[in-house]
């Protein structure tokens, strides 16, 4: 398995266990919140660079 399937996996995992234990809205802003947090934390070059990453891998 790849490494961003088994990162997918744990965010699945990690998903269900907060929603588990608090509210639907609280796992739901965790699990969107940290990745929208850390694509605002790169600079323009890095963002750029994993747009066109992403863009070949969809091709």
């Amino acid at each position: 398995m790849s490494t961003s399937g088994k990162i997918a996996i744990g965010g699945v995992a990690v998903g269900l266990v907060l929603w588990w234990l608090t509210s639907f809205w609280i796992a739901a802003l965790v699990m969107f919140g940290i990745p929208a947090v850390a694509y605002l934390t790169l600079d323009s070059s890095q963002r750029r660079r994993l747009r066109r990453v992403s863009r070949k891998e969809i091709r």
